[in-house]
Order: C-alpha cells, then sequence, then structure tokens
C-alpha cells in the first residue's frame, strides 16, 4: 500500500476561507477542523491534509513583502514533510504574491498551488469548493514518484496557470484571472487534463531549495498617458532612494519623443535609476526599435521587459535588489528568464 501524499493547505486569509454564519449572516474566517464538514468530498481525496493559519489572516489589499516572507517561512519550515503546498489568498493581490514566491523560493521541486474564490465557502453558489478541491489533487499530482507541477502556480475557475504569468482581469466573474502571454499548465474538465509541454522545465538535481526573503521595495510604477507633464515624470524619478522604476509603455513599447521626457529619462539612468520597459497591453511583448518612438529607449539601454506583467516585473525587481545583484548586472539578469516570467 503505497503512503499518502501529504498536502499542506497554508490559510493567509481571503474570501475562500470565510464561511457565512447563518443566524447573524456575517462572515467568519473559518477554522481547518470544520473545513471538512464544510466540504465533505475532501474526504475522498487520496492525501492527507493539514492547515496551517497567519495568526491574523488578513484582507489581500493588506498583503505586502513581510506577508510573502511568512508565505516563504512556512513553505521552508514544511519543505521535507510534505509533497506539496495550496496557499489560500485573496484574489485581489494573489498575481502579486504568487508572482513573487515564484522568485523567493529559488530550485522548488514541489508544486506550491495558491488559490482563492470569488464567493465565501458557505455561499450556496460558491466557487471555493471546486478552486479548493482541485488545487489540492493539483498538488497531489505525481508521475514515477515524482510531482508533475514543480513550480508555483495559480488555480481559477478550471485553469492553472503559471503564477508569474497571471493578472487579475475581473473582480465579478468566476473567471477572474488571465494569462494572455503564457498557456495553462493545467485545466480541469471531467478529467484533469495536463499539458505537459507547458509545465516549467528545469533540473532541479542536487539543488536545494533557496528561499529568498529580501525583497527591496524601493520602486516605483509609472503608467504613460498622453498628456503626462514634465513635473509628474520628474516628481517620480526624483522619488528619494528609488532603484528601479516600472515603466508602462504604450503598445510595443512605444513613448512619447519629446525632448524633455527623453532627456529626463537619460539623466535618471545615468544617475542609476533602473528602468524597466513593460507593455501597459494585457497582451503583447515589449519590441524596443520595432517602431522610431521606441528605438530611442533602447539605444538608452532601458531595460526590455518583454511579454512579462507588470505584477511578475514589480516583484522580480524587488528580488534582484533584496538579493544585492550589481547594478552592471542587473539589466542582464532581469531580460534572462529565471522562473518561466517571460518569452
Amino acid at each position: 500500500m503505497k503512503d499518502k501524499t501529504n498536502i499542506l493547505l497554508i490559510y493567509t486569509g481571503g474570501t475562500i476561507g470565510m464561511v457565512k454564519d447563518y443566524k447573524t449572516g456575517a462572515l467568519k474566517a473559518f477554522d481547518f477542523k470544520e473545513l471538512i464538514s464544510n466540504i465533505p468530498e475532501l474526504n475522498q481525496l487520496d492525501c492527507k491534509l493539514k492547515g496551517i493559519s497567519f495568526e491574523e489572516p488578513i484582507d489581500s489589499s493588506n498583503m505586502d513583502p513581510k506577508h510573502w516572507a511568512t508565505i516563504a517561512t512556512m513553505i521552508e519550515e514544511n519543505y521535507n514533510r510534505y509533497d506539496g503546498f495550496v496557499v489560500l489568498h485573496g484574489s485581489d493581490t494573489m498575481s502579486y504574491s504568487a508572482s513573487a514566491l515564484s522568485f523567493m523560493l529559488e530550485n522548488l521541486a514541489k508544486p506550491v498551488i495558491f488559490t482563492g474564490s470569488q464567493l465565501p465557502i458557505g455561499d450556496l453558489r460558491t466557487d471555493a469548493k471546486e478552486n479548493l478541491i482541485t488545487s489540492i489533487q493539483i498538488a497531489a499530482l505525481k508521475e514515477k514518484g515524482k510531482p508533475v507541477v514543480r513550480e508555483v502556480g495559480l488555480y481559477f475557475e478550471y485553469k492553472l496557470y503559471r503564477a508569474n504569468r497571471t493578472t487579475k482581469i475581473n473582480a465579478e466573474h468566476f473567471e477572474a484571472f488571465a494569462s494572455l502571454n503564457h498557456p495553462p499548465l493545467v485545466e480541469s474538465g471531467v478529467h484533469l487534463n495536463v499539458h505537459y509541454s507547458n509545465l516549467l522545465k528545469r533540473s532541479t538535481k542536487n539543488k536545494f531549495l533557496q528561499v529568498h526573503k529580501n525583497m527591496d521595495t524601493n520602486i516605483a510604477v509609472l503608467k504613460l498617458f498622453p498628456g503626462l507633464n514634465e513635473s509628474v515624470l520628474k516628481s517620480v524619478l526624483e522619488i528619494p532612494n528609488l532603484k528601479a522604476l516600472i515603466l508602462e509603455t504604450y503598445g510595443a513599447g512605444n513613448a512619447p519623443m519629446d525632448n524633455w521626457f527623453l532627456s529626463s529619462l537619460k539623466k535618471a539612468t545615468l544617475n542609476g535609476l533602473h528602468i524597466i520597459n513593460v507593455t501597459q497591453c494585457s497582451g503583447g511583448s515589449v519590441d524596443m526599435g520595432h517602431y522610431e518612438t521606441s528605438e530611442r529607449l533602447k539605444k538608452m539601454q532601458l531595460i526590455n521587459g518583454k511579454d512579462i506583467t507588470t505584477e511578475a516585473a514589480i516583484t522580480k525587481a524587488m528580488y534582484l535588489l533584496g538579493s544585492k545583484v550589481s547594478d552592471e548586472l542587473f539589466k542582464t539578469i532581469f531580460e534572462t528568464s529565471l522562473r518561466g516570467e517571460m518569452h
């Protein structure tokens, strides 16, 4: 008789963990001991479940890098005892947290699946049960004794995506997330359909999990818009201690050609600011030099964000700065795919 797969549930907060008190109508955080009574189907899963929780579960709007470090520590401390991890998290900042964890967990060889829901677990029409049950099933998938998924994923509404490729696109539909530049890893229908060619392939042989908890938050995001003026740009570029700027440009990485705009960026880069060019489009990629309006940015040595999401660009920049990557290497390393976050 084979040993059951051990899965650890980590509850951080969010709608998925809320149960309605039908006497008062109020929502309260569930106790893991009550979970089985709310979802008796969990008894049918061929795995052992254990749950741990933040001491004080939080709304995901309050999530920050200190909480990411807490999640990473929970995984680190339990890594050898469990075959997979399911992180229950509010949907609002889930793409940020899941992207961050993908960078923080180097040489990850087990599944870490983020999931949540749009409706509480006790709701009549809840999406929480399906999201949770299937996330656990995916985390427990093995072939030849090894986990099928060996990366950080995000499961929502019948699809498992690579976490650092996702973005929240809808606050009302059950299909809350999209991954427009990378196809799903697993799709759930009558059967679980694993798209093996889409999974992250990297050798973790003889490599131990390394957990990076130091995330440097001296970064900013600036979204270009017609009418952006010089004083706004300068006030952002002159933020004290700013080390990296995520610049959300138009289309394939295009920006205005005004002299004040280009000279301000050039001055900032010469002063050591890392400026990362990402597209503000939901899908597609930066292609600097394709148009004249991005050729100047390319010559200025702006960092090419390619098809990375803004969420992944932010968390990757925090990770690289926190890892004390040298200024000379920052551009080269950022432009290299570390966890499958860009093509």
